[in-house]
This record gives structure tokens, C-alpha cells and sequence, in this order.
């Protein structure tokens, strides 16, 4: 019989501290102990790699375009990723700000590193205000769940339509746009894409749940396909695409090899102007420390964390070794990672990302009722054809309170007309 905790196999034989919930260190070691903990060596490392094609094109399109200091940033959300492994034990991600990312590409001059960063802290002193002080509570308490499916509908189908054009187009990360059709040979062509995308599909299927009623069908055949099923689940199919992207950039440009320089990049305290810290409010505990050293303004994104869960990530030992990796690279290579990362193929980047996107959207699975629904598809639709998911919001909310008026004015009618008619 399987065990109840399987987070925990080493430590069950430990003697867990007399009270758990009292803040000493040996119960605060033993919850991290607990936290970051592999459930399944494989499927957890192949879980870190869920993030990379949100990640990567971000942070490399702020380094090409606005001298985003690459090793600083590895730095800092490599500790981030370790911190919050530790703390939450789920596959809890640290994302680049999208919308920050954004307006600093698109703005051209007008928004550069300085401006990135009081953006940056501007907003992790807003987010620090709102859980101090209980009030994110609050509005996760009056947010109603069908708001909330239809931003997670958009964002992950934003993410699907994003990933194609990754592996459809050519991409410019400096100018944030498409150059041009993609070949279909060559060491990032379409047909290697194509062929990274079927192998994750056979590898980790559809993320199916198991039908428990299926088992008296046919016994040895089920047994069969469960065999078969638990090999293919311990392929680690995001990280061998994700080698095979590393191997792909040095065999693309050999030569890169003799630009690498080992050591950390020189960190050095970002001067914010008044014009900087006036942008940056209107733009946009983690971004109130990094962003002072030049690291990318981060969030926990709901497009990482679902890359995470797709390939196998479930605890918070999945995105603390990711943070390790980062924290290794960032010391080791610094900014010289910049003259690698060009190299890798693009369309492994977009395969990731596609996955990732759609196991975002499935989130709306669990709309149960045609008003639910018809909120959620209010808010997915405003927040793409938009492209603001602030606008998609305000729709949504709107629409769920006007369905509510509606509703609650019907019922009152009824029950007067069902008043008057009662001797």
C-alpha cells in the first residue's frame, strides 16, 4: 500500500518535533526539510523546466534591449526560487513582470533600466502593503472565481498563440517582434520543433486523470498500460529538450565558447531619478531588494507555475533546484550568458511555452454552470482582443454583478407574484 505522505519517505522514521505549529528553529527546519523534499527525482527536475519558455524570452529581450544586467538577475531569482520553495513546499515560480517587460520594450528610450526598476518597487511595496496587512485576503474573498478563470483563460491562451508564433517566425527578442518565416531544416527549424512537441505529447500525454472504474475492463491489459504509463512518466521530457537546446546554441555559433568569462557580474546600487521614480509608479518583498542591484522586476506568474505542474513539478525542491541552477550560473558566468543565450533555438523555447499555455487554460475546467461560464468567456475575450487584462477585469466583474442584480430582482418578483397569489 502506498504511503499517505509521499513527499517524505526518508523522514518517516523521524521523530517530528512535540509541537509543530510553535515558530522554533527545529520545527521551521524540519517544515523546509519537509518542503523541499523530492516526491520523484525526475518528474521534479523535469517540473523546473516548466518556466524557461516564460522566463527566458523576457529576461533575454531586457538584456538585448535595455542592458538588463543578466547575472544580477540570476542572482537574485535564483535566491527568490529557493526562498519560495522553502516557504510554500508547491512548485511556487518566479516569473519576469510581463506588463513591466512590456512598456520598457515597447517605449523605446523613454523607458529604461532606472524606470524598470521604481516600477519594480513601486509594486512590491504595493503587494507588501495589501498581505501585511490582510487585505489580499479580502480581495481574494470578493474577486468572484469566474473572473479570476477567464484572466487564467487569457493568459494561457495568449501564451499558446505567443509560443506559435515562436515556432512559426523568426524572432527579433532586442525589438520584441517577428522577423520572418522560420525554415524548416536547420539546427532551429520547424521540423525539429514539430519534433520536440510530439515527443512531449507522447511523453506526458494530455495530463489525463486516471479513471478508477476502467480497472475491471480488462485486468492485464490496464496493468500493461500502467507499466508503460509509469516508464514514460519518469522521462524527463522538458529537460532533455532543454540539453538539447544547450548543445544546439554551441553547435550554432562554436565560437561562443571564447566569449564566455567566468566570475559574477559587478553589482552596483541603480540610481532612480524623480522622472524614474514618476514613471515607474505610473507603469507598474522580493522586487523592494533585487531591483535596487539592477535584477528584472518578478512575480510568481500563473504561466510559470502551470509549465511546473505540466511536466512533473510538486514540491518546493522543484524550483529550488532551479533556483541553485540560476544562483550558479548567475555567479559563475555573470553577463557573459549573454552571448549564449541568443544561440538557443527558439523553437524549443515556444514548445515549452505552448504546453505551458495550455495547461494554464484547462484551469476553466471547473466552471460549472452556463452564467459562470458566460462571465469567464466576458472577461477572456476583452482581456485578448484588448490586450489588457485590466480591461478584461473590470468586464468581467461588471458582467458577474449585473448577472447577480438580474437574478436576485427576478427572484424578489417571484416571490411577490408567488405572495399575492397565496389566500
Amino acid at each position: 500500500m502506498e504511503s499517505r505522505n509521499p513527499q517524505t519517505p526518508e523522514n518517516l522514521a523521524e521523530t517530528p518535533p512535540n509541537n509543530p505549529t510553535s515558530p522554533s528553529p527545529t520545527n521551521i527546519l524540519h517544515k523546509v526539510k519537509i518542503n523541499l523534499v523530492f516526491q520523484s527525482k525526475w518528474t521534479e527536475l523535469n517540473g523546473a523546466m516548466g518556466d524557461l519558455g516564460t522566463y527566458i524570452p523576457i529576461v533575454l529581450a531586457l538584456t538585448l534591449a535595455k542592458d538588463l544586467n543578466l547575472g544580477t538577475t540570476l542572482i537574485f531569482t535564483g535566491l527568490y526560487n529557493i526562498v519560495t520553495g522553502a516557504i510554500y513546499g508547491v512548485p511556487m515560480p518566479v516569473q519576469p513582470m510581463k506588463s513591466i517587460a512590456v512598456v520598457a520594450i515597447s517605449d523605446g528610450s523613454d523607458f529604461n533600466i532606472p524606470e524598470i526598476m521604481a516600477a519594480g518597487i513601486c509594486t512590491g511595496a504595493i503587494l507588501l502593503v495589501l498581505g501585511a496587512t490582510g487585505l489580499m485576503q479580502l480581495v481574494y474573498k470578493l474577486i468572484p472565481l469566474s473572473v479570476v478563470r477567464g484572466i487564467q483563460l487569457s493568459q494561457g491562451l495568449s501564451f499558446a498563440m505567443t509560443s506559435v508564433k515562436y515556432i512559426r517566425k523568426v524572432q527579433d527578442f532586442s525589438k520584441s517582434k517577428s522577423q520572418g518565416n522560420r525554415h524548416w531544416l536547420g539546427l532551429d527549424g520547424l521540423i525539429l520543433a514539430i519534433f520536440c512537441a510530439c515527443f512531449i505529447l507522447v511523453v506526458n500525454g494530455a495530463g489525463e486523470e486516471r479513471n478508477e472504474g476502467e480497472a475491471n475492463v480488462d485486468e492485464e491489459r490496464n496493468m500493461r498500460r500502467k507499466r508503460i504509463r509509469k516508464i514514460m512518466a519518469t522521462i524527463p521530457s522538458a529537460f532533455i529538450i532543454f540539453l538539447l537546446g544547450v548543445v544546439l546554441a554551441f553547435i550554432r555559433r562554436p565560437k561562443v565558447v571564447n566569449d564566455i568569462k567566468f566570475g559574477p557580474s559587478s553589482m552596483k546600487v541603480v540610481q532612480i531619478t524623480s522622472h524614474a521614480w514618476k514613471e515607474g509608479f505610473i507603469k507598474g518583498l522580493m522586487n523592494l531588494v533585487g531591483c535596487w542591484f539592477g535584477a528584472m522586476p518578478c512575480c510568481h506568474g500563473a504561466g510559470g507555475l502551470a509549465g511546473q505542474y505540466k511536466f512533473g513539478g510538486r514540491s518546493g525542491g522543484c524550483v529550488a533546484i532551479l533556483g541553485a541552477a540560476k544562483m550558479i550560473l548567475g555567479l559563475v558566468l555573470g553577463t557573459s550568458l549573454v552571448t549564449i543565450s541568443p544561440q538557443f533555438p527558439v523553437g524549443l523555447l515556444g514548445v515549452l511555452l505552448l504546453f505551458a499555455g495550455i495547461e494554464l487554460a484547462m484551469t476553466c475546467r471547473d466552471m460549472n454552470s452556463k452564467e459562470e461560464s458566460f462571465v469567464m468567456l466576458i472577461c477572456t475575450a476583452v482581456s485578448l482582443v484588448g490586450s489588457s487584462a485590466a480591461l478584461g477585469f473590470v468586464c468581467g466583474i461588471l458582467a458577474h454583478v449585473l448577472l447577480k442584480l438580474r437574478n436576485s430582482s427576478r427572484d424578489q418578483s417571484c416571490s411577490s407574484v408567488w405572495t399575492r397569489g397565496t389566500p
